[in-house]
């Protein structure tokens, strides 16, 4: 499909805009505050790079033999949500949503041009992102910890503070959005900030 590409998301000259819920964040705080509106900008880029496009245009598959696609990071991102935050930091049973043993890449394999599958999808993202939102709202301090003995959240097989986890979503969101960039602008030409 060709595309045009067009200017910022917000903006035609790619400045900051108010229009952008991103721009005019606390400035200078605590430690938490800097970390966790980090984090929460990165998780409105997700929202807002997806933003007006139909099933069709969230499932679209980026290159072969890629299966990435928009749809299918939105659904990663809850299991990373998920697995982080209930899973280790909060000690939950927090089955998996959309992957399996027999299914590793399922967040990706199934993410499919279907309406309902986009709802399920940001249902369980903004489930996960609320859920972590509070824990970290009501944790007494950033050097709490969990065990991750199988080096499934970047520990090297041992403890992690929510300091650290905050750090690592951050990282994973910050490496996902190159992703979600390219997608959107194969999608319809939209470049963002």
């Amino acid at each position: 499909m060709a595309t045009t590409r067009r200017a910022d998301m917000f903006t035609a000259d790619g400045k900051p805009s108010d229009d952008d819920p991103r721009e005019n964040r606390p400035r200078l705080g605590d430690e938490r505050t800097t970390l966790v509106e980090s984090l929460r900008g990165q998780r409105l880029t997700l929202e807002l790079k997806c933003s007006g496009l139909d099933a069709e245009a969230m499932a679209q598959r980026s290159v072969e033999p890629s299966t990435m696609s928009l749809l299918g990071l939105v659904r990663h991102l809850a299991e990373i949500e998920r697995s982080t935050f209930r899973g280790m930091m909060a000690g939950q049973d927090a089955p998996r949503l959309f992957t399996s043993e027999a299914d590793r890449d399922g967040d990706f394999n199934g993410a499919v041009p279907d309406p309902q599958v986009v709802a399920q999808a940001w249902d369980a993202w903004h489930a996960e992102v609320d859920f972590a939102t509070r824990f970290v709202a009501e944790a007494p301090s950033l050097d709490i910890t969990s065990d991750d003995p199988l080096n499934q959240h970047g520990s090297g097989g041992g403890a992690m503070s929510l300091r650290e986890v905050l750090v690592g979503m951050i990282e994973e969101y910050a490496r996902h959005m190159g992703h979600v960039d390219l997608l959107r602008e194969r999608i319809d030409g939209r470049l963002g900030q």
